[in-house]
């Protein structure tokens, strides 16, 4: 794709789902046995691939994966932000340990992969970092206060870091989902919200390669397009 065979493209959150459908050349999670298994089938189609094990919540493994990207392939030219964690939850049940978790994934990951990356990005003047949002992220509603909390922030992180460095030559994007067919469902652990969940899936769920294809157009455009927004919602 014009634009794209040359990069070189983090991505986290890569072992299932929108990670899965995206992946293009270093892949990070915290599933070795998935990320080994992906790295073979894009090897087998022809890519070229990298991946290491990578939990967002650290800061240190992120800069960890930013080096070892940079010391394999010697540039980075994207950064996708798409590990997430989703646990809804009514605030009354107090799942506290699951809402700071969402912070440390959804929020700090997201910082985390930035803080790796925007200094070279700046230094090179140019860059591209890709946050998934979601539409969760432009509306609240009950049971999703703390992961919407989270996801606005994203948005917010996006906007200011889009003011703040497009004189660099730095872009963003962000994507915001609705209902997306990934694994996301199984770390809700309210039965009768996950259940919802599962069934709005099933009726208006969007594939995960619907968002892989948007993340794949972002990477796709002219590099001096300095923003684009995406909201994605199966009508």
């Amino acid at each position: 794709m014009l634009n794209v065979e040359e990069k070189v493209v983090i991505l986290t959150g890569a072992s299932s789902g929108i990670g899965e459908a995206t992946a293009k050349v270093v892949l990070s999670a915290r599933r070795e046995e998935r990320l080994q298994k992906l790295k073979s089938e894009i090897e087998k189609q022809g890519g070229t691939v990298e991946y290491k094990v990578t939990d967002v919540a650290s800061q240190q493994e992120v800069e960890e994966l930013a080096s070892f990207t940079l010391d394999t392939f010697g540039k980075i030219d994207v950064l996708v932000n798409n590990a997430g964690f989703m646990p809804l939850s009514y605030l009354y049940e107090k799942r506290v340990t699951e809402w700071e978790q969402m912070i440390d994934v959804n929020i700090k990951g997201v910082l985390y992969g930035i803080a790796a990356v925007l200094p070279y990005m700046r230094t090179r003047k140019q860059g591209h970092i890709i946050n998934v949002s979601s539409v969760a992220g432009h509306i609240a509603f009950p049971s999703s206060a703390v992961y919407s909390g989270t996801k606005f922030a994203v948005r917010a992180i996006t906007e200011g870091l889009r003011q703040e460095e497009v004189e660099n030559n730095v872009r963003t994007t962000i994507i915001s989902p609705g209902a997306v067919d990934t694994e996301l469902v199984n770390c809700i652990s309210n039965q009768e919200i996950k259940k919802g969940i599962e069934e709005q899936i099933m009726e208006f769920g969007l594939p995960a390669q619907a968002i892989a294809n948007s993340i794949l157009y972002a990477i796709s455009q002219p590099d001096n397009i300095a923003n684009k927004n995406f909201m994605f919602e199966n009508g």
